[in-house]
This record gives C-alpha cells, structure tokens and sequence, in this order.
C-alpha cells in the first residue's frame, strides 16, 4: 500500500508549486507536467494543426467512410467508439466540480487544454493507425499504444515477443478500465436512487444484464454505439441550446465572468488564481484523454484510407468532448442563480441546475442522461480492451472473455458500493498510461507529422 500511495502520489499530487501573485501558488502534477509540455510541442510541430486544419476534421467526418468490402469499423465509428469513453461523468459531474472548485475561469483554461490536445490526440491516433495490425478475433483492426511502443523497443526480426513498455501500458490500461468500471456502476445506481427512489440492487442487476448481453456478444459493441452515442450527444445539446436560448439575456454576463476570472484581478488578489487554473486544466486532461492512450486503441481499428485522416478524426472528438460537451455543462451551470448552488456539490448541484431550468423534467433528464454517458463509456472502455487483452495473453477467447467477466463484475460491485481504494486504481491506472505512451509517442511522433504532410501534399489536393 505504501508503494501504491507513493506512486498515486507523485503522479497525482502536486511535485512542483509555483508561487503566484496574491499569495496564491499553481500546483503541477506529473500528469500536467507530461501533458501540457508535450501538447504545446505538438501544436507547434503539427504548424498548429487545431486551428489550420478544423474544416479539414469537419470534411472528413462528413465524408462516407462506410465501403461495401470494409474490414472492421469505419473512421467515423472509431470516432464514435472513442467519444462514448471521452462523453462520461466528467462531462456532468466533473465540469460542475471544475467550477465549483475554480470559479467560471476554469471554463476558459478547459478551453485551452482542449486545444492543446487536440494536437495530442491527432499524433497518438495516427500513430496507432501506422502500427495497425489484422485482427484475427474480431476481424479487421487492432492497435494502440502497446503496439506503437512494441514497435519503437523490438526490432523486426526479434525473437521477443513483448515490451517491457508495452507490456506496462496494457496492464495499467486494463487496471484503469476495472476501476473505472466500479465508478461507472456507482455513478448510475446513485442518479437513479436520487431521481427516481430505485434501490441500487435492482437498477445494478438490470445494468449488469443489459450490459452483459451486449459485451459478451462478438461485434455488438460498436452497433450499439453507433446508435446510442449520437442519439445522447444530440439530447444533450440541444437540451442545453434550449437553455441558452432561454436565458440569452445573461449570457454576456456569463462570458464576462468566464474571461474575467481567468485572468481577473480579483482572482489574483484573492489568491485564487492558481485553483482557476488548475482545476480548469486538470478537467480538460482528465475530460478529453488525450496522451492517455486510451482513443488510439480505438482508432486502430478503423479501416480508413489514410492515417492521418484518423488522427483527425480523434482531434476533432477532443473538441467534440471539451468544446461541445463540457460547455454545455458549463453553461447549466453558470446560468443558474448562484444563490442556489450555494453548498452544493456534484450530482446534487448539477440536478438543482437542472431543475431551475427544465423543472422536475430536469432532474429526470439528467439521471437518465448519466446512465447513457456512462453506460457508453462502459462499452467503450471493454473495445478499448480487446488488443491490450491479446498483446498480453495472446489471440484466444478464453482471456477476453474473462476480462469482460471481469470487468462485470466490477460494474455490479460499484453499483452496490463505492470503494474508495478501486477508485484510487483507476486513477493510478490512467496515469501510469499516460507515461508509458509518452515515452513513445515523443520519439514516434516524427512518422505521425510525415503522414501530415503526405496527407497535405497529396490527399487534400486530390479534392480541390
């Protein structure tokens, strides 16, 4: 346990303080440190690619990437696949809790996270596209970041079948995905006990089932999706736009908030300006996954005619995912009489919100539009872990089913209980694979940006 806190701690805690004006100071976790270095590197070595390339990312996810002799899954589906682990409680729960925590500046530095790594999201996925390999399963695809890092360790001809790297990466990324497995239980057994008075028991058992029936089926996961997450992003968004609309009035009030408390004077003088930051940053990162190494499992997959259009595609989700998402929270939130939310925390500040604006409706909306962001991610996470499964175990049955088990059962244990401990392993999980890829994903990077550029020189003028 000592070792396991130590660990947590150094990836997690705070192993740099800068000190700020107002006596405040800007804690940086290892996480930060990798991350936001690494996506500024790759903005500027992408010639700033979130920016220049945007209409880029929007024609290709328009295009039609479904063809009659497709192996595997499409682009857009991989996009899909990946937006159902980013879309998740952090986009409720978490955001009002950036906010909470930081003030409405945090939106801002969320912002800005967003686009950092967006540029992240485009190495790692094209990466995991050029290091691809047949799947002998599931049919077409496989992939990630332990398959890019076995590449980058293992010559061709090598008799060793595993990195040591790589080997790390799937096993952190299978501890993460049980974690998260237990919290996504709890996250859905307590919004319906709140919105709708159902014991844990009886809503976890129905999850469970439902869940089961799907995951242990060979090729349902990605069908599901394909339906599920476009319908639970739209609600969503249009619920939100619908609460803009109506209280359009405020909303220069609550941009001025947002661009006032990042940068406000008030802030800095109060000593608050390190928390705005942080929290907004650290919901960004956590939020949109970028570095993980969890997108590019799915991006793998996709059967697409050009690797950089993939990484496009996993660009244009961090923006789907921070941008859109997020947002909407956001603006739930800051649009809400602050006199309310005074106090609150989490489920139960985001439901009052709700309920403010969309009444008893509100609440309910939010309980079942919970289930469907974390269900999804649920679905996600377990095609996330199909090629880390085989790069450990090899290509057999046995070993992914039981991991499914596995990861069921967890599902059901959240449900009933949340332990703190599996929580803290998810976290430590996540972390673990964020440095893992970057070990990777700095020296790899330079095929990833020729891809860019053949894809510039090439490609692109092929449709002008």
């Amino acid at each position: 346990m000592a070792i396991f806190r130590a660990v947590y701690n150094i990836l997690w805690g705070d192993i740099i303080s800068i000190p700020l004006p107002g006596g405040s100071s800007l804690g940086l976790s290892l996480r930060v440190l990798i991350l936001v270095p690494a996506g500024i590197y790759f903005t500027i070595r992408t010639r700033f690619l979130p920016f220049r390339m945007f209409p880029e990312m929007i024609k290709v996810t328009l295009e039609n990437n479904k063809k009659t002799e497709r192996e595997g899954i499409s682009g857009v589906q991989a996009l899909i696949v990946s937006t159902a682990c980013r879309v998740g409680m952090c986009n409720l729960v978490g955001v009002v809790a950036a906010i909470s925590a930081g003030g409405a500046g945090a939106v801002f530095w969320m912002w800005v996270i967003a686009l950092v790594g967006s540029s992240t999201a485009f190495i790692e996925a094209t990466l995991a596209q050029i290091y691809k390999e047949k799947d002998p399963l599931y049919g077409g695809f496989r992939g990630g970041p332990a398959y890019y890092i076995h590449h980058l360790f293992i010559k061709k001809n090598s008799l060793r079948k595993h990195s040591v790297i790589a080997v790390l990466f799937a096993l952190s990324g299978l501890i993460c995905w049980c974690g998260i497995s237990q919290v996504i239980g709890n996250s859905i057994s307590s919004s319906f006990e709140n919105a709708f008075h159902v014991p844990p028991i009886y809503s976890t058992v129905v999850l469970v089932v439902i869940a089961a029936v799907i995951v242990l089926r060979k090729n349902a996961t990605v069908k599901v999706l394909d339906i599920m997450v476009p319908i639970m992003a739209a609600c969503y968004f249009f619920i939100t736009i619908f609460i803009i609309v109506k209280n359009a009035g405020q909303l220069p009030a609550v941009f001025e908030r947002i661009f006032s408390e990042a940068f406000g004077f008030r802030q800095v003088v109060g000593g608050g300006i390190g928390a705005v930051i942080m929290n907004g940053a650290k919901r960004g990162l956590f939020s949109n996954e970028a570095g993980s190494g969890s997108a590019p499992c799915a991006a793998a997959a996709a059967d697409i005619s050009h690797p950089a259009k993939e990484g496009l595609l996993q660009a244009l989700g961090v923006f789907i995912d921070t941008l859109v998402i997020c947002s909407c929270s956001a603006m739930i939130m800051l649009l809400t009489p602050e006199s309310m939310t005074k106090g609150l925390e989490g489920m139960d500040l985001l439901q009052t919100a709700m309920q403010y604006h969309l009444g008893e409706f509100g609440v309910i909306f939010i309980a079942v539009i919970l289930f469907l962001f974390s269900f999804s991610t649920f679905l996600g996470i377990l095609f996330y872990a199909r090629p880390n499964v085989a790069y450990l175990f090899g290509d057999n049955w046995t070993s992914q089913t039981l991991y499914k088990v596995l990861a069921l059962v967890m599902l059901f244990v959240g449900g009933l209980a949340a332990y703190q401990f599996v929580w803290d392993l998810g976290d430590l999980g996540v972390g673990l694979m964020t440095v893992f890829n970057m070990i990777a994903l700095i020296p790899l990077a330079p095929k990833a940006l020729a891809s860019l550029k053949d894809y510039e020189k090439n490609e692109m003028k092929k449709g002008k």
